[in-house]
């Protein structure tokens, strides 16, 4: 029998860190990391795209490897590769439109996550941005150079046991919904969020149908405590938005009720509903808990509403921020979440 075992690490304040081994069960073992999804998870994808929704500048990528801005919208590495390095499998998971991605790292996975990208079709299509069915399609495409590589038999292996995680409906809710009337005059927020999981359903049967098995479906985080919604919608004292948070935790129930069961329905296959609302909301709620200081406004400008080409400067110090810019999270707060996750919800896929 082989047991695999992979680091884990529990960041605490005054950057005390202590390790310890996850234990994957006998004759299992993750080859590979496929991510799919928005901006929280993008690595790059987006660079060669005419779209406003892209960051291969600065400051973006400022404590990234050499200070270079490389697509990601964080101020340094994103969940994706905080995926992948805790997993033991490489140190970045690369955007599979990245013009100088090597060969040998598509057996070890890689990035079609879509800044601005979302469930709803309109969603990508306002952003210019590549779609879900889009990303399925460049999956397919990645398919077929991965058979040439190691073969047919390696290359069933490797999608069979490999993680598949989906992170995205944050920009259908703030952007597509709440931010324009078109979706709002068809739909109220259950029905659009009933929309939205049939959008993942069928999301989830075309990775299975392409020899996904092992399928994480990231829920909606407190986007109603995003730096821009509370700027936007959150009054004077810029509190949190309960309607949009509403919103995200309706939409979320919905798709772990769906997770739940559509996982039985699917033979070998594990679906598995990853809670980011709670735990990233917990961080927002006691930042001096995990070593943080500011939970309401972004590293980047004023920190209340500048995100992309709006963030042009930055503060002094954002391993004090929760928040990046008015939407995305800092690299430590992202390695904190990633971390939390693994730790809740890794054995689920086994």
């Amino acid at each position: 029998m082989k047991f695999y075992f992979y680091k884990i690490c529990s960041f605490f304040v005054l950057s005390i860190s202590v390790c310890y081994a996850i234990s994957i069960p006998p004759n299992k073992f993750v080859p590979a990391v496929f991510v799919f999804g928005d901006s929280i998870v993008d690595t790059g994808n987006n660079n060669g795209l005419k779209t406003i929704a892209k960051v291969n500048y600065p400051p973006y990528g400022k404590d990234f490897m050499g200070g270079i801005p490389t697509g990601r919208f964080s101020n340094g590495k994103v969940p994706s590769d905080f995926l992948v390095e805790e997993l033991g499998i490489k140190d970045l998971l690369p955007a599979y439109l990245d013009p100088t991605l090597q060969a040998e790292n598509l057996i070890t996975g890689v990035n079609f996550a879509s800044g601005g990208a979302g469930y709803d079709p309109l969603t990508s299509e306002l952003a210019k941005v590549i779609s879900l069915d889009g990303q399925v399609i460049l999956f397919k495409e990645y398919i077929v150079k991965l058979t040439e590589l190691v073969g047919e038999d390696r290359k069933n292996e490797i999608l069979a046991n490999s993680l598949y995680m989906l992170v995205t409906g944050a920009n259908d809710i703030t952007n597509t919904y709440f931010g324009m009337p078109l979706r709002k005059s068809y739909y109220d927020v259950p029905s659009y969020a009933d929309l939205l999981v049939n959008f993942a359903s069928s999301f989830v049967q075309d990775l299975y149908g392409l020899g996904a098995r092992r399928i994480g479906l990231f829920g909606i985080p407190p986007i109603g405590c995003l730096p821009s919604q509370r700027t936007l919608k959150g009054g004077e004292a810029r509190q949190c938005v309960d309607n949009l948070n509403q919103a995200a935790q309706l939409f979320n129930s919905k798709l772990e009720a769906y997770s739940s069961s559509q996982g039985n329905k699917l033979p070998n296959s594990r679906l598995v509903y990853v809670d980011t609302y709670n735990v990233l909301l917990d961080v927002i709620d006691n930042p001096q808990r995990y070593g943080f200081k500011i939970s309401d406004k972004g590293c980047c400008g004023t920190g209340k509403i500048e995100v992309a080409e709006l963030c042009t400067y930055t503060c002094s110090s954002d391993s004090d921020y929760i928040f990046w810019d008015s939407f995305h999270l800092t690299e430590k707060a992202y390695r904190l979440l990633v971390h939390q996750i693994l730790v809740q919800h890794l054995s689920g896929f086994f």
